[in-house]
């Protein structure tokens, strides 16, 4: 079953707003999904505290360096999507996180200091490709950038220019942009996904969850495309 994990060295990309985002909305959509906290905050595990988990969506959240693959796998065992959101680049659970997954996605604001970070998720994802290809020549561990944060009615010159740039460079970048929106932020405030949220808690949410709908659907094209490839 498809593993995907977000991968950030940067804090305050939404790296795990996006995560629980998609893991909520694939759920919405009757999927089975585990989504797993290794972030060492616990923001997802905190989220679930609410007791507004759908039925569907597992948070595992007790995972260390030595039972992540374990937890992985058990996961996948169980429900058809796995959502991972991992702490930063530099730690050995990440690296045994991305050995199990199947999809990488990297988080990443419109500036500079943004795509000079993502980089070195990049980076640490084509080291993982290498060290896998001594034993499996074909191996590829596909991901893309996902430009979060973005301002929902414009498309700023800083983005479109980093994108432009992404593109040149044969980096994998996502149509579907995660934009800001205060519905975004009052799941975490109020421990619910975005269809549990009413007007007097945010607005727009119709809008959030377009945005979150279009992502999960792009994901599950480009998971689609791999399996066909």
């Amino acid at each position: 079953m498809p593993t995907t994990a977000f991968v950030s060295p940067k804090g305050g990309v939404g790296k795990t707003t996006s995560a629980l985002t998609l893991a909520t909305q694939l759920a919405a959509k009757g999927a089975g999904v585990t989504i797993i906290d290794a972030d060492p905050n616990y923001p997802i595990k905190k989220w679930a505290a609410g007791g507004h988990c759908p039925a569907n969506l597992r948070v595992v959240s007790d995972v260390t360096e030595n039972n992540i693959a374990a937890k992985i796998r058990e996961a996948a065992s169980i429900d058809p999507f796995i959502i991972i959101d991992l702490e930063g680049t530099a730690a050995k659970i990440v690296v045994l996180a991305l050995q199990e997954a199947d999809y990488v996605i990297v988080p990443m604001q419109g500036s500079l200091l943004d795509a000079e970070q993502a980089g070195r998720a990049v980076a640490l994802i084509h080291d993982q490709e290498l060290a896998v290809r001594r034993h499996l020549p074909e191996y590829k561990l596909p991901f893309s950038i996902l430009l979060t944060r973005t301002p929902p009615a414009y498309q700023t010159r800083n983005m479109a220019s980093l994108r432009k740039s992404l593109e040149d460079k044969n980096i994998p970048v996502f149509e579907t942009v995660m934009t800001e929106r205060e519905a975004f932020r009052s799941m975490f405030f109020f421990q619910k996904p975005l269809e549990a949220l009413d007007a007097s808690e945010a607005p727009g949410i119709d809008k959030a969850i377009a945005n979150a709908s279009a992502l999960a659907a792009e994901l599950i094209s480009k998971l689609s495309a791999g399996e066909q490839k």
